[in-house]
């Protein structure tokens, strides 16, 4: 074809694109690349254009003349693409080429059709070269996150209906076997058991199993301090007889209004040979109706044991499956955990100063790693230290020895209450992490003077810190110590941007994940070590390179990025792929530990709806071009 021929189909091409979005607004350089790489394809009425069978998409698909009907592979309407049928001008496949994956949907010719096709290198080319485009692909790509998180929410939605409502069957209600004794056992065994198991009530029951009497907490002081009763007396003189049952069968309601009725706190549920099967509390129906924040943050400031603590942590955990039926983003779910988790450790910390004497001396808990980050998920530990400050006038090794004791409280304090002891000790009872302020000035220019690969790892979860409780002076003091430092040795940042780029995306070239780095649970990507750090690896490099005092990953990316000119789109698009990530690890830890596992961060693509697939594949990408821009800023 001759050169001015060619030109014309160019030029012809041009006008009509200038006539639709978003081509009509396209940058003239990008518009004439795109016209001069497309091909026109002819396809004759009810001929398939594109489907899944056909593999993973090569073109973009841009129709010219006549329409295309669309249809899930499955046969059912699309809910990727609507509307169903395409006209001139509207482009298809661009989630598939996104994700390098099959199309979703079926594209059949509902009459004669004309396409441009753009082949897929080239439409990366042009997602380069044009910010329009590039903008219109990205908002394809949130439409099909909105369509994943609505799923994510009608999952919840439909477990939350199942788990809280006063419908739900008392056998539904029960979740754990009755501690029950026999008559003859004495008042000092029961009481032990009680206290040792942390029940609030004890039925007594027959050789049959069936009950015969129910003897609670508030039973003590009435029925066996104030009399002087003795404690080697059998329960069964002091139980109250002919406790309150209803079958499994019988629904939550029926238990609260046995209780209204009878003024009592606990029924007692029996399978159908009237053998205890259960107890059901107050508590268990006030946590059906749902605990709210405003009562939760109550509870937690007025609770004067751990038990009340305990309950609370089961609390927050209720609630925040509640907020993922109502669609909430991961952001905002795991500020609420780490909010609300901080509220608890305050509590428990002055809990432990009724019995620890610090009284004049100006002292913080510190809180790293993800609680440092308000990013806490439902499986975390503990990352905890103490900063404090010793006068000429006090014993330094004295001083710290009342901290440590004290530490060691609130840390048993903590696990107990849910926030399992860290096994790499990083928590304020061990020495090397309750220091002076400046003991931590002087650890932190070490780790930033030789930027060895045990200092760089130390940085990963120390310079994430976030005060608690005490003085919060003395950690902003930090801070800013720790920026004079990190500002005055660009070395230090340039290998913490190295560290950030030792772990990469879990893509693919020929499958669309790479699952093979845990040997031990092939198939897998671990969402914390392969998702998570990507993003807050990068945003930590970035904040401590512009002196952002923020330690959430999300309010880095946010002031970081626009003190370095990133545009508002691709900080909007990195947030979207990050909070995507810890949904998914939200959802993945939940429904585990509901199986009775401990819950991680070990996810199955191929378990994945391929929506899910489509945006996890772009969220990884998002993570990439973070890490492209450490690679630019520092020459990596």
């Amino acid at each position: 074809m001759s050169n001015s021929a060619t030109e014309m189909l160019v030029s012809a091409c041009i006008r009509f694109l200038q006539a639709h979005p978003p081509f009509d607004r396209m940058e003239a350089e990008a518009l004439c690349f795109l016209a001069e790489h497309v091909t026109l394809a002819h396809y004759p009425k009810g001929a398939r254009i594109l489907s899944s069978e056909m593999g993973v998409a090569r073109a973009l698909y841009i129709l010219q003349h006549g329409r295309v009907r669309v249809r899930s592979s499955g046969g059912a309407s699309n809910a990727d693409s609507a509307p169903s049928t395409l006209g001139p001008g509207q482009a298809f496949a661009i989630g598939a080429l996104m994700a390098q994956h099959p199309a979703s949907s079926v594209y059949v010719a509902r009459e004669e059709v004309f396409c441009y096709e753009l082949p897929v290198d080239d439409f990366f080319t042009l997602t380069q070269k044009s910010t329009v485009f590039n903008l219109f692909c990205s908002q394809h790509i949130a439409g099909l996150l909105k369509h994943s998180q609505q799923q994510l929410q009608l999952q919840f939605a439909q477990r939350a209906a199942e788990q809280r409502t006063m419908n739900s069957p008392l056998a539904a209600i029960v979740k754990r076997e009755p501690v029950s004794v026999a008559p003859e056992t004495s008042i000092r065994q029961v009481v032990a058991l009680m206290a040792d198991r942390h029940l609030g009530s004890m039925v007594i029951v027959d050789a049959g199993e069936q009950p015969l009497g129910i003897f609670t907490l508030s039973d003590v002081l009435k029925r066996i301090v104030l009399p002087g009763t003795s404690l080697e007396q059998p329960i069964s003189s002091v139980m109250s007889d002919l406790p309150q049952t209803l079958p499994l069968a019988a629904n939550a309601h029926d238990a609260a209004l046995t209780m209204a009725m009878h003024g009592i706190r606990h029924v007692l549920a029996v399978d159908e040979g009237g053998r205890l099967r259960g107890v059901v509390s107050e508590r268990d129906l006030f946590k059906l109706q749902g605990a709210g924040l405003r009562q939760i943050r109550h509870a937690i400031d007025a609770a004067s044991s751990l038990e009340v603590l305990q309950h609370a942590r089961e609390d927050v955990r209720q609630l925040s499956l509640t907020m993922l039926a109502e669609g909430v983003g991961g952001q905002e779910i795991t500020q609420f955990i780490s909010t609300l988790n901080d509220t608890v450790t305050r509590r428990i910390i002055e809990l432990n100063l009724d019995r620890h004497d610090l009284y004049g001396i100006d002292w913080t808990w510190l809180s790293f790693g993800s609680e440092g980050r308000d990013e806490q998920t439902f499986t975390t530990d503990q990352d905890n230290g103490i900063v404090y400050i010793c006068t000429d006038i006090m014993d330094r090794e004295q001083t710290q020895l009342r901290f440590l004791d004290f530490a060691r409280d609130v840390n048993a304090d903590l696990d107990t209450c849910g926030f399992p002891l860290c096994k790499g000790n990083i928590m304020a009872s061990n020495p090397s992490l309750c220091l002076t302020l400046e003991e931590w000035e002087e650890k932190f220019a070490q780790w930033v003077r030789t930027p060895e690969p045990q200092a760089l790892l130390n940085a990963t979860i120390f310079f994430d810190f976030r005060p608690l409780y005490g003085r919060f002076n003395l950690a902003h003091r930090m801070r800013i110590s720790l920026f004079r430092q990190t500002n005055g040795n660009p070395l230090f940042l340039r290998m913490l941007a190295q560290n950030a780029l030792s772990v990469s995306p879990p893509l693919g070239r020929i499958r669309d994940f790479v699952t093979g780095a845990d040997r031990e649970h092939p198939g897998t990507i671990d969402l914390k070590k392969y998702g998570v750090r990507l993003f807050t690896d990068a945003a930590r490099v970035f904040a401590l390179a512009r002196q952002v005092e923020a330690t959430n990953t999300v309010a880095r990316i946010k002031r970081a990025g626009a003190l370095m000119n990133i545009s508002p789109e691709d900080v909007a698009a990195s947030l979207e792929g990050f909070n995507f990530i810890q949904l998914l690890r939200l959802r993945h830890q939940h429904f585990e530990q509901e199986h009775g596992r401990a819950g991680d961060n070990l996810i199955r693509p191929d378990e994945l709806n391929e929506i899910e697939r489509r945006i996890l594949k772009e969220a990884f990408r998002q993570a990439r071009k973070l890490q492209a821009r450490l690679k630019l800023d520092y020459q990596l």
